[in-house]
């Protein structure tokens, strides 16, 4: 009796019912086609950027100011920062601050004092999430700055 209660190992099958399962279909119908066009365009809009730049920018050599057409067009979805540097020197010449979606920038000053000349230069387009204001990516464009 001891071994029989205290030893012995009967084998047992069991079944074992782990979760909750999904339940039958009630209201549910499938998206229209247009439906999904839409959602699929929404989703790709989002995704996208696009940037406006001048090619080429003019500067007063003693102000240091001139016209730069920046634009962020209103079909963005996200907030840029433009940040201009020289070629081959990464000297940092324009900082533009954040630029919202459907604003644009037409004069500003350069940070940096440059003598006069022409210089081929590179404006990053860095664009951030509206929501957490973390950066999410960056684009870059050539432009070329006439300072006289």
């Amino acid at each position: 009796m001891i071994y029989n209660h205290y030893f012995k190992n009967d084998m047992m099958n069991t079944t074992i019912v782990s979760g909750d399962f999904l339940p039958d279909a009630k209201d549910a119908s499938k998206m229209t086609e247009d439906e999904l066009k839409n959602y699929a365009q929404a989703a790709i809009d989002d995704s996208q950027f696009n940037m406006r730049i001048v090619s080429t920018a003019t500067f007063d050599k003693e102000t240091m100011s001139g016209n730069l057409a920046i634009q962020n067009p209103p079909n963005n979805s996200q907030p840029v920062n433009v940040i201009i540097r020289i070629d081959g020197s990464n000297l940092e010449v324009y900082d533009s601050g954040a630029i919202q979606p459907g604003e644009e920038i037409t004069k500003a000053t350069l940070n940096k004092k440059i003598d006069a000349g022409t210089y081929e230069a590179t404006a990053t387009f860095n664009i951030y999430n509206p929501d957490t204001k973390k950066k999410q990516g960056s684009v870059q464009a050539k432009l070329t700055l006439v300072v006289e």
